[in-house]
């Protein structure tokens, strides 16, 4: 069976209540509750994980290998800072989907720089909530279970 780490970075822990114009109003729970479900119906294990602090996020990434097939990163606003976490993902080298509630893209310019994206197999963003179970299945279909 495989097994997927879903991990939420900084802020993530306040959806629902942070921006919900740009965010929404589900929340962290429940998008845990959703990703649980659909694993479920996929036949494969998932770890779900959320910290606002860069080295948890990093020792995170690095406990993966050899636990986890795949990762699926929201990373928040290290996505445009870390240039650690870029090279945690490098050097685990399990496939990473780099994910996004918004579209980064039609937001701020200094969002439009990803340096998840120098080391991640793909990117989802702009779906809300439901860009969780469209990477679920992306890394899925990478990892040769389409179910």
């Amino acid at each position: 069976m495989p097994s997927l780490l879903v991990l939420n970075g900084p802020n993530l822990n306040l959806l629902g209540t942070r921006q919900p114009d740009v965010y929404g109003r589900v929340t962290l729970e429940d998008i845990k509750n959703m990703c649980r479900a659909h694993a479920d119906l996929r036949g494969v294990a998932l770890a779900f994980e959320q910290s606002n602090h860069e080295g948890v996020l990093i020792e995170t990434i690095h406990a993966a290998r050899g636990t986890h097939d795949a990762i699926i990163l929201n990373a928040g606003a290290y996505t445009h800072t870390s240039i650690a976490i870029m090279d945690a993902i490098h050097s685990v080298e399990l496939p990473v989907i780099e994910l996004h509630l918004s579209n980064v893209h039609a937001r701020e310019e200094f969002r439009h720089q990803s340096y998840m994206s120098k080391a991640c197999l793909g990117i989802i963003c702009g779906f809300g909530a439901r860009g969780y179970t469209l990477a679920i299945d992306a890394a899925l279909s990478h990892l040769g279970h389409d179910g």
